[in-house]
């Protein structure tokens, strides 16, 4: 026979200090749980919304990133005019040949300098990225040294805002725009005319070819025709895989950090648990004795404690998931491992982190109720008859 779950929401009442102050220990354990994971959660989506799954990207072959990829101008060539090349109506490709390097640059606001991206692309080539959109200023004239900067590292990083200059080699370059690419890793890049950029970094190399297919569903035959190319000596992603890929080390990082300061977090979180049920229960043995005399089994006793502790967790879970979300949208940066640039991402609390979360607070409920419950449960019924 089950004791009723009313009477152990009942007895959680009776103790509103400790039971306060275990709900805040599981709250912030399970906050800073579900802030790794929503961290992790921005970087992903970031670099996952820079990919088109109806896009592919060519990189040299055995290149893991842009940054370590480099094209000729051959190569490049034939792959933007491939009959595999979707086009507009005018009959103009949709293709961007880019450019891409890494810049030291000044941080504002703080002191230090840290990688920023710079991307040269084909001037005509935003409707190949239609989620990009000037919020700032005007788009870059093709064959100027002007720039666009994207709008998440715009406020990060010195010499950004419209009107000013960002040296680059041996030339300055003015700032002319800004924009938004639907919060992808575009926003914390710079961009300019690839013609232009490409004598002041690496000469007649690109670093990427990407295009729009007339067909995404044959994306495998794109990939076997051009790999197969002896003159080009590539690698083809679908583009939205690519970015994903991108993403893969970093988000793993900090996921594995997250859960480290999270189970030290949580082992203070138990024993906080832990102690305030053996309270519980030395202050109620003659409730157990009680409840041994009216015929509940011990096992019966054990579950009730136990699920008094799992309400408890499951509350300061709860707690945690409010406490938590404020911080979702909040844009911070840190420095993708692959690309060594600096990348600007908001924090991004989904329904799938607050249920781990909930999941995570409901396993500390059951290890640090399980030894008090079991105390409970091996109470002798004659000791507990003698204390009445």
């Amino acid at each position: 026979m089950a004791i009723p779950i009313s009477y152990n929401l009942r007895n959680l009442f009776q103790r509103p200090v400790s039971t306060l102050t275990t709900m805040v220990g599981f709250g912030l354990t399970v906050m800073i749980f579900i802030g790794a994971l929503a961290l992790a959660s921005g970087f992903k989506a970031a670099l996952k919304k820079s990919g088109s799954p109806d896009n592919a990207i060519v990189v040299r072959k055995g290149a893991d990133s842009e940054i370590s990829s480099g094209l000729s101008r051959e190569a490049t060539d034939i792959i933007r005019g491939g009959p595999e090349v979707a086009t507009t109506p005018d009959g103009h490709g949709l293709t961007s040949a880019d450019v891409v390097v890494l810049t030291n640059q000044p941080r504002l606001g703080q002191p230090g300098y840290s990688n920023l991206t710079v991307r040269g692309i084909d001037p005509s080539s935003l409707a190949l990225r239609d989620q990009v959109r000037i919020t700032d200023g005007r788009m870059f004239a093709p064959g100027s040294d002007e720039i666009i900067v994207g709008r998440r590292i715009a406020p990060r990083f010195a010499h950004c805002a419209l009107g000013d200059k960002m040296r680059f080699g041996p030339r300055d370059f003015t700032v002319v725009g800004h924009f938004e690419a639907a919060g992808s890793s575009f926003e914390s890049e710079v961009w300019g005319d690839n013609a232009v950029l490409m004598p002041v970094f690496r000469g007649e190399v690109f670093e990427s070819v990407t295009f729009r297919m007339k067909d995404p569903g044959r994306f495998e035959q794109v990939r076997k025709t051009l790999e197969a190319d002896p003159r080009l000596g590539v690698d083809v992603h679908r583009e939205s895989d690519w970015y994903t890929q991108q993403a893969g080390v970093l988000a793993t990082v900090i996921g594995i950090m997250g859960f480290f300061i999270t189970l030290i977090m949580a082992v203070g979180a138990v024993f906080g648990a832990m102690n305030t049920m053996f309270a519980a229960v030395g202050s109620r043995t003659r409730e157990i004795a009680v409840l041994q005399i009216l015929g509940f089994s011990p096992f019966s006793v054990m579950v009730s404690f136990m699920i008094e502790s799992l309400f408890l967790a499951l509350m300061g879970g709860a707690l945690g998931c409010l406490m938590a979300l404020p911080i979702n949208g909040i844009v911070t940066s840190t420095t993708n491992f692959t690309s060594f640039s600096e990348v600007a991402f908001a924090f991004r609390i989904t329904w799938v982190g607050i249920a781990i979360g909930l999941i995570f607070a409901a396993g500390m409920g059951l290890a640090g109720g399980f030894l008090p419950s079991l105390a409970a449960a091996s109470r002798p019924l004659a000791k507990s008859v003698r204390e009445l």
